[in-house]
């Protein structure tokens, strides 16, 4: 996957606008827990979503959103080592611009 940049970034509001400021994730234990939408954006044809756990202290998780023609936004953890890292130094670009991360 090719190193996203800042200028490719687009902010949108999907999951707010389908659910609010929150969604309730369900872990792979069938436990539930309240996540803050914190950012989401765009890049490259794919969405992401920044979302901050309300349990655990403000740790923050990167999601992707996937929409469907018919559906609701969904969110999927992002299984590419490369993708989740390329995504998580742009949103570190996007929210801290000049900070060396």
């Amino acid at each position: 996957m090719t190193e996203f940049s800042t200028d490719q970034a687009i902010w949108t509001s999907r999951l707010k606008d389908a659910y609010g400021e929150t969604v309730e994730l369900e872990d792979e234990n069938g436990k539930a827990s309240v996540h803050q939408i914190i950012a989401e954006f765009e890049v490259q044809g794919r969405s992401y979503a920044v979302l901050e756990d309300s349990e655990k202290d403000g740790e923050r998780e990167i999601l992707r959103i996937v929409v469907s023609p018919d559906g609701p936004p969904e969110l999927e953890s992002i299984e590419d080592d490369d993708e989740w890292e390329d995504v998580s130094e742009l949103y570190d670009e996007l929210t801290f611009p000049g900070d060396e991360v």
